[in-house]
């Protein structure tokens, strides 16, 4: 007789992913924080088309130290994904297939996205 096959135990935290896999991992992350983001965008931008005060307070509320590390995430999500999924376009075209191809592309996508980010911060 055969002995039961128990489930086994995977530590998420211990598995090794190649680059390709975080990037595919944060995009689907940087999805989440965008859809999630739509509702909050849209209640600021009503808020600030009511009157001159309303914008003067949005500005405001935009500029604060305690918005700013939330503003940054959200450029990061913005910008992650839309990097990665050019990098899946290019790989719908049929490139960036091969294995150092697309741990370049993907080690440039995570080398990039925060850059655009902090520059989209320092603009902002």
């Amino acid at each position: 007789m055969r002995a039961a096959r128990r489930p086994v135990f995977l530590n998420l935290l211990q598995i090794r992913l190649p680059v390709t896999g975080v990037a595919s991992i944060l995009h689907r992350i940087s999805g989440v924080l965008l859809f999630l983001s739509v509702a909050p965008a849209l209640y600021l931008l009503q808020r600030s088309l009511q009157d001159a005060e309303a914008w003067a307070d949005t500005v405001a509320l935009l500029h604060s130290l305690w918005m700013q590390p939330l503003l940054l995430i959200l450029f990061w999500a913005f910008w992650h994904h839309f990097l990665n999924g050019l990098r899946l376009l290019l790989m719908d075209l049929g490139h960036g297939f091969a294995r150092t191809a697309s741990t370049r592309l993907s080690l440039a996508l995570l080398l990039l996205a925060p850059l655009l980010a902090l520059a989209c911060l320092g603009v902002w």
